[in-house]
């Protein structure tokens, strides 16, 4: 834990003065709060910021907090000021008005936040000494949690937790069933609505909990949850409320370096697979170390809208699910790229069904994957990834995942039907005129021929497609090469003919 001691040293170095000090400086610091005049002023076991308070009003917050310290931004204090900071034993530290709240902050919080280990030896960096901390305080096991209820943090105190917990904590996110069961009962409502804590009844072999959520003014960062039997008493709520406006600065901290860090890969990634980095050393700054890859192409539609569901895709991709992150991502447009360090299409393939899972309901998730790939060859396999991206999109709802290796040939059509599309197949010829006497005649031509180019010229196979006789086929073919002048001895008429009929698809 990180003591008054150290503190008052780091704080020293920014100009910093003491100028009381009723407590032992090997008290512990584990939270830092700004001062807000529309509330009440927090203490604990924690550093108030005074952010705003001048020498006039100093006395009356010194009054009312019971932090350990108290850091000002004034060159002096009043003596009755210190009377009052003596009596109810809080340090006093100044700071030179000349040193900006934003740098006393990051300097607080850093030291507050990310300097201090728990008797684990873990630090506070991914909030896991927030967990054991809150844990001692309040008695339970803590989970502390993001908004989709994915696990950020655990405490080590888990002895008490039960089967729901243990899974929670394995899967690194809450059971689906457990997740819809508090969604009935209303608690997630309350969460997206309160800043309050509330206490969840136990169900089955589920224990209670406590619950307050994590916010940053009215935007919901994640919740905090402690295993308890009964509601807790208020002192242990005061502690729990403290420690989610705790776990509130940290993860906005984390956003913003995550989100600094989310686009340095992005525009990496990007560079790869457009082909315009100096690839061996964009690879090294990804921590790639292998010389075979896989790029796979993701897309996901939430209700006909792409672009907040890309972004979910891309947060968690970037983030990270279960626990590891294998691939490095990009998002262009409402595509994610990723690209995978192995050349196993079906690796692959339950990379993207794990990001599927993890989806909310209702937001479909669409994937393509390229063929393997050698660092010079990512370009070709994120064109890759984009056609089978495309063939997959064009699936029936819920259909496996397109990969390149196993769909070229669909690719390839696809090829020659926007061939097609973009007005460069022949206007006239044998497959116009006979598409015409269809239309004229009424006849079955184009059908009949596509089916006998299908069965390799078998006419019993092409007869039992059609569902009509041998010798029907046999007329219709002959009427086939009447019209179209065609000679279908000829294999690479043929060959044409197949790629025609397939463009037209």
């Amino acid at each position: 834990m990180v003591k008054l001691d150290r503190l008052i040293n780091v704080l020293g170095g920014y100009g910093a003065r003491l100028v009381c000090s009723p407590r032992s400086r090997s008290t512990e610091l584990r939270a830092v709060a700004l001062h807000d005049p529309d509330e009440q002023v927090p203490g604990g076991d924690e550093v108030l910021l005074a952010v705003g308070v001048d020498e006039g009003r100093a006395a009356e917050v010194l009054a009312e907090t019971s932090a350990v310290v108290v850091v000002f931004r004034l060159d002096r204090i009043e003596d009755d000021a210190l009377a009052i900071a003596r009596q109810r034993k809080v340090a006093v530290l100044l700071v030179d008005p000349a040193v900006s709240w934003g740098q006393l902050a990051g300097v607080v919080y850093g030291l507050v936040l990310e300097g201090r280990e728990t008797e684990a030896g873990r630090g506070p960096t991914d909030l896991f000494a927030l967990a054991d901390a809150l844990a001692e305080s309040v008695g339970g096991p803590v989970t502390i949690e993001d908004h989709r209820s994915g696990v950020l943090a655990y405490s080590q105190r888990q002895e008490t937790a039960d089967q729901a917990r243990l899974e929670t904590i394995l899967g690194r996110r809450v059971p689906e069933e457990v997740r819809r069961e508090l969604s009935e009962r209303g608690v997630f409502q309350h969460l997206a609505e309160s800043d309050e804590p509330v206490f969840v009844e136990p169900s089955g072999s589920r224990r209670g909990r406590a619950v307050v959520a994590v916010r940053a003014g009215k935007a919901l960062l994640g919740s905090i949850w402690v295993g308890t039997s009964s509601p807790l008493d208020a002192e242990r709520q005061a502690a729990l409320v403290q420690a989610s406006r705790t776990a509130a600065a940290h993860l906005l901290r984390t956003r913003a370096s995550a989100d600094l860090e989310r686009q340095v890969e992005s525009d990496l990634v990007i560079g790869l697979v457009e082909g315009h980095s100096d690839v061996a050393t964009v690879l090294s700054r990804l921590g790639f170390r292998g010389d075979r890859f896989r790029v796979v192409a993701v897309q996901a539609h939430n209700q006909g809208e792409h672009d907040s569901a890309a972004l979910l895709v891309f947060e968690l991709a970037t983030v990270g699910f279960g626990w590891s992150r294998p691939g490095r991502s990009a998002l262009f447009a409402n595509t994610v790229y990723t690209i995978l360090p192995h050349e196993d299409g079906e690796a692959a393939c339950e990379w993207v069904r794990a990001l599927a899972r993890e989806m909310p309901e209702g937001v479909e998730v669409f994937a393509g994957i390229g063929g393997p790939a050698s660092p010079d060859e990512l370009v070709d396999s994120r064109r890759e990834a984009d056609e089978s991206l495309a063939v997959h999109a064009a699936k029936p709802t819920g259909s496996p995942v397109v990969v390149y290796d196993d769909s070229w040939h669909e690719i390839l059509l696809r090829r020659l039907q926007h061939v097609a599309a973009g007005g460069r197949t022949p206007e006239r010829g044998p497959v116009a005129e006979l598409r015409r006497h269809d239309q004229e005649q009424g006849t079955r031509l184009i059908t009949t021929l596509r089916t006998w180019l299908e069965v390799q010229g078998d006419l019993g196979a092409a007869a039992a497609r059609l569902e009509i006789h041998p010798n029907t086929v046999r007329n219709r073919m002959r009427k086939v090469t009447q019209v179209g002048a065609l000679d279908l001895e000829d294999p690479d008429t043929r060959l044409a003919l197949v790629i025609a009929l397939a463009a037209e698809q």
